[in-house]
């Protein structure tokens, strides 16, 4: 009865609130205390009990009230803060004020004119309970700086928040002023070797405690988008500098705590069913203040980070910057981590996390399917980004494969789903940020053993083959809006394609599907780009074919077998009612690429079909990704194994030898397909786009085609077919061979030494960031974290202005 009671007096006094028209005295406590005293309501029922619309007009017809209720909940929690919360009623009243504040924020941020106010401090408010000897300091301080100081010190409270040192009486608590936060670190793992005990109510208040503090973060998602640099979110760059004293352990503590949980715990079948996990939901708090406090100034992430690693003088794109914002110690400390154990502790951390919903057993649904996999992608993605020792820790040994095998599990299974489009993007980010070095490619040769159902065809190969197995399924049977991707899907392929030792037979039929789809004529001549795909797959079998001829037996059959498509393309019409014809055959066809049907199409046993979304699946919305050519940079592979950038403009068009392209600029720039086909919703609304696209106006014509058709690289595989070809019909007559397995033994033991035009160089297209990519990453960021938090729906129906939420 009391638990009713409580409710109905919390509301009398948010009603109160709206329909007091005069201000009410910030030293009225008796009517303030009205909403943090009560003991029992719940997060839930604050969001319940305090419905926007009267926030809202609170915030319209008496400002001042909610001036001064944001001013005393802050001044309540930094009370918290400074007296160590020592009685189970301080401690209440603190998750009170966390859980109205956490409420009202959002409110604040969506009206301009508020978005200022704490960042002023309070005139004529009085300052009670700041008794401290620096008063004088936070006399000064903005609203938002005493409440973010705050949250920092409630997050290291002895027995509120961290398990207390002392044994002596409640009364004489630690000082909480005095303690060091480093030695009450959350978790083992990163700079701390013990492991506290598990405390579910600790774990249940650092929950309610960041959550708060990602709502102050949000202050993003009222902002429409811009890449401009100097966008700083200031909540997180007060947060993560040096004014907080406990950014370091609070730094470790998120880490450790997210990458040492363990989703399946001691391995009963079914636990999560007997009992809440609360590790698991201050994890992925956590790891949503990682990737949010992990944002540099925008764009210059990974070289301010490199630099702040190699030198001890302040980063210069900071200098450069206006104004020059606060270096983030999050960043900087991540940049920093160095030691073997903790990167391996970090790689392992993340690639348990995400195998979790791989994970088998022979009891349906008996073990815990975690759901922040997105947000785990994102904080590997900053990882690899800031911290260069991580990636290449991460590519040292096979263990990228416990990386890339759930990555690609992820694309897989979201390949027809409209709403985890920015899921594709930032796995198939992850991947070309891998495949710009030359370990990932050699890493891939290891035999694929593990048996994840997934849909797709079975086989038997290695990481290569999945990769490309997956990367065929995505093209031919992923939705429209992937098409973008497609540039992306084949650069990683094109990276790779120089160490692969051994295609299976399954892989190299879907490689040459794709250059059958990509080479007719409809589709050549429909977009401006879309011949940047063969040239593409062309560069891929050149690198086969010149650095890895020996062990691809089943490449150069499925080549010798599908001859018709090379001289087919080599003899392209160009003539203008040759172009008109195959356009008018693409109408009459309106379909997209083929679909195989063949054997090979059966998938693995166990595996689920990939499916589109439901209907009213909430998505939000997506800038759209820069151009392939925007987001790589290329590097040649020398002899020695080194990569030598290669400066855009001296891209060499034609190679001397061979006369065959290294894909410059006719492999790339495919932003107009980009602008063509994946103009986000949000970005249509908001016309933020100069031009739709200049393909629109476009169309082939007999000089466009001739233009890039002299530099289709054909000279190797056609000298490649002159020789072989000729071999092999000879001994399916000499010996009327017709089983293939007899074809594959001679191409096994063939050679083409001496052949060969000269190989050309190795060309790598590294991923390089830019503003473009740094917005789609916030917007995607934001997204995720606005669609996941619904128990309390934090940021629902608020005027977000980064995106748009849509119903599918």
């Amino acid at each position: 009865m009391g638990n009713a009671d409580s409710k109905l007096h919390f509301r009398k006094a948010v009603i109160q609130l709206t329909t007091k028209t005069q201000p009410v005295e910030a030293t009225d406590d008796a009517f303030w205390d009205q909403f943090w005293v009560d003991a029992s309501t719940t997060v839930q029922d604050v969001f319940a009990l305090v419905p926007a619309a009267e926030i809202r007009a609170v915030r319209e017809e008496s400002p001042s009230n909610l001036a001064t209720l944001c001013y005393k909940a802050v001044e309540r929690l930094v009370q918290g803060a400074e007296s160590g919360c020592p009685s189970e009623r301080e401690r209440q009243i603190v998750l009170n004020c966390t859980r109205l504040l956490t409420r009202i924020l959002p409110y604040i941020f969506e009206d301009a004119d508020w978005r200022g106010f704490f960042w002023s401090t309070v005139p004529g408010a009085g300052r009670a309970g700041r008794l401290d000897e620096d008063g004088d300091d936070d006399e000064s301080r903005p609203l938002a700086e005493s409440l973010l100081l705050a949250i920092a010190d409630l997050l290291f409270c002895p027995d509120f928040t961290v398990q207390s040192h002392k044994k002596n009486s409640p009364d004489t608590g630690e000082d909480i002023r005095s303690i060091d936060s480093c030695e009450y670190i959350w978790e083992a793992g990163v700079g701390f070797a013990q492991s506290p005990p598990l405390n579910y109510v600790h774990d249940l208040n650092r929950t309610e405690l960041l959550k708060l503090l990602l709502t102050c973060f949000s202050e993003a998602m009222y902002l429409p988008p811009s890449s401009e640099r100097k966008n700083i979110n200031p909540w997180v760059a007060f947060f993560c500098s040096t004014d907080n004293r406990h950014a370091l352990p609070l730094f470790t503590s998120l880490l450790n705590v997210v990458c040492a949980y363990d989703p399946v715990g001691y391995g009963i079948p079914y636990n999560h069913l007997l009992f809440s996990d609360h590790r698991e939901q201050l994890v992925e708090q956590a790891v949503q203040i990682l990737i949010v406090t992990l944002e540099h100034e925008a764009g210059s992430a990974a070289s301010a980070a490199l630099q702040a690693l190699d030198a001890s003088t302040s980063p210069s794109p900071e200098e450069e910057q206006e104004p020059a914002g606060p270096e983030n110690l999050f960043v900087n400390y991540l940049s920093r981590i160095h030691r073997e154990e903790d990167l391996s502790f970090i790689l392992k951390g993340l690639a348990r996390l995400l195998n979790n919903p791989l994970v088998q057993t022979y009891l349906p649904r008996s073990t815990k399917k975690i759901q922040f996999h997105q947000e785990l992608l994102i904080l590997f993605w900053k990882f690899c980004d800031f911290n260069k020792k991580f990636l290449f820790f991460v590519l040292k040994s096979s263990d990228v494969l416990d990386m890339l095998v759930p990555i690609l599990f992820y694309l897989n299974d979201a390949r027809a789903d409209q709403s985890r489009v920015g899921l594709m993007h930032i796995g198939v980010f992850i991947i070309l940020l891998l495949s710009g070095e030359r370990n990932f490619g050699v890493r891939l040769n290891k035999p694929y053993t593990l048996r994840v159902p997934m849909d797709i065809p079975v086989f038997t190969g290695n990481h290569a083959d999945l990769l490309i197995v997956i990367f065929h399924k995505i093209i031919t049977s992923g939705h429209q809006r992937l098409q973008p991707l497609f540039d992306c899907l084949l650069t990683i392929i094109v990276n790779i394609s120089p160490y692969l030792k051994s295609l299976s037979m399954v892989a190299a039929n879907k490689l040459l599907h794709l250059l059958e789809a990509f080479t007719t004529p409809w589709f050549l001549f429909s977009s401006s780009q879309n011949h940047h795909l063969v040239f593409f797959l062309l560069e891929v079998f050149n690198n086969i074919i010149q650095y890895q001829f020996d062990g691809n037996c089943n490449l150069v059959y499925a080549i010798i077998r599908k001859r018709n498509v090379f001289h087919q393309l080599a003899n392209l019409p160009s003539d203008a009612p040759s172009i008109q014809k195959a356009l008018q055959r693409k109408k009459e066809k309106k379909s997209g690429i083929s679909r195989t049907n063949s054997a090979e199409n059966e998938s693995m046993e166990g595996s689920r079909p990939a499916v589109p979304a439901e209907p009213g699946t909430l998505k939000a919305s997506l800038e759209a990704t820069p151009g392939i050519d925007k987001i790589t940079e290329k590097s040649q592979v020398s002899e020695d194994g080194t990569m030598v950038a290669v400066p855009q403009s001296e891209s060499p068009q034609v190679t001397a030898d061979n006369g065959a392209t290294t894909g410059a600029s006719d492999t790339e720039s495919n932003s107009e397909r980009d602008h063509e086909v994946y103009r986000s919703e949000s970005e249509a609304a908001r016309s933020r786009l100069s031009s739709v696209s200049s393909s629109v106006a476009w169309s082939a014509s007999p000089d466009w085609v001739l233009s890039w058709k002299a530099k289709l690289p054909l000279q190797t595989i056609m000298r490649l077919l002159q020789v072989l070809v000729p071999q092999v019909e000879k001994i399916c007559i000499d010996k009327g061979l017709t089983d293939e397995s007899e074809i594959l033994k001679f191409l096994q033991h063939g050679t083409l030494v001496g052949l060969l035009p000269i190989p050309h160089p190795i060309l790598i297209r590294k991923y390089q960031a830019n503003a473009g990519t740094a917005m789609w990453f916030r917007t995607y960021m934001w997204g995720v974290i606005y669609l996941r938090n619904v128990d309390p729906p934090v940021w629902y129906d608020t005027d977000i202005r980064l995106f748009e939420i849509q119903r599918i």
